[in-house]
């Protein structure tokens, strides 16, 4: 179900009326319903996912629902870094009904369709990882039937169960099942977060990972190696970071908390380095859970890493 945007989410502490670089991002965005009439060429717009079914169905903790509106109001107040040629927009919410995730996602997937045909960068506030699935059917719908599609998820986890039903770990599978055109990248994978029929699964699908320990071992050298070798066989590449790939110190409010996870630092260096790759069309973020956090600080990370992708985006 659709949700317009809301006016009040949108609102912060106000610097200066006239003096742009005293701007916060919330005197800035533009709000619309995604039917109304386009009033810029090209920019990025904010669209939220309000789920987390697929969390449910998986059996983590729920919460992950109402990310979407807490990554606003974290973001309304940030100081506006972005050039002034910019320009962001916010269309409101998909909202997976009881427990229709699948029509959820197709919903999310013909909203994301249309943001590309527009000449937009989606940016997609999760919601469960469940996100990443409607994310993916808004770009292969986009792109020629043909072409060919690599996910970059930045994860402890591979989410390549086999179940019944789609959940959030499930969606990577569905997708190499499906898709012959596509492959995935996961990168901050946990060894104790894995069990070995999964390892197994990632390579019998032909899925490339880096575990978390070793990232920074050469300081990125690999790391970047693989992404650059990776965003080069895909005529197009789409990006989704799943806060559990996060040590728990820095974010708690997600549903399966990660002891050994990345520090933050890194997680904004990878993206920075992701965003900047030229054919990336769009990036999701996922699994914050603003019920199970402690002092807002996995929101206000999660705004923070957004600002980063938008700031480098094909820098």
């Amino acid at each position: 179900m659709y949700k317009e945007p809301e006016e009040h989410y949108w609102s912060g502490r106000i610097d200066d009326d006239i003096n742009r670089d005293a701007f916060r991002l919330h005197q800035v965005i533009l709000k619309r319903s995604q039917n109304e009439p386009i009033d810029f060429e090209s920019g990025f717009t904010f669209i939220g996912f309000e789920s987390d079914e697929g969390v449910r169905r998986n059996k983590g903790r729920i919460g992950a629902r109402k990310a979407p509106n807490a990554l606003r109001k974290a973001m309304a107040s940030l100081p506006l870094q972005f050039h002034e040629e910019v320009k962001i927009e916010d269309v409101g919410n998909i909202a997976c009904e009881g427990n229709q995730l699948e029509a959820a996602q197709a919903e999310l997937g013909n909203a994301i369709q249309m943001l590309y045909q527009k000449g937009r960068t989606p940016i997609i506030f999760g919601g469960g990882h469940e996100t990443l699935y409607g994310h993916y059917l808004g770009a292969r719908k986009h792109v020629s039937h043909g072409a060919s599609i690599g996910i970059i998820n930045i994860d402890a986890h591979f989410d390549m169960r086999s179940e019944e039903k789609p959940t959030s770990g499930t969606m990577f599978k569905q997708i190499l099942e499906q898709d012959k055109h596509a492959g995935y990248l996961c990168i901050g994978i946990q060894e104790f977060g894995n069990t070995k029929e999964l390892f197994k699964t990632a390579d019998d699908y032909n899925c490339e990972y880096i575990l978390e320990e070793d990232v920074t071992t050469d300081n990125y050298k690999n790391t970047f190696q693989q992404i650059d070798v990776f965003t080069k066989k895909y005529d197009h590449i789409i990006v989704t970071l799943c806060t559990d790939s996060i040590i728990a110190s820095a974010a708690p409010g997600v549903s399966a908390p990660s002891p050994f996870g990345l520090e933050p630092k890194v997680v904004r260096h990878l993206l920075r380095y992701i965003a900047a790759q030229n054919n990336v069309l769009s990036f999701d973020i996922s699994e914050v859970n603003p019920d199970l956090d402690v002092d807002g600080r996995t929101v206000k990370l999660g705004a923070y890493l957004v600002a980063e992708v938008i700031n480098h985006f094909h820098k």
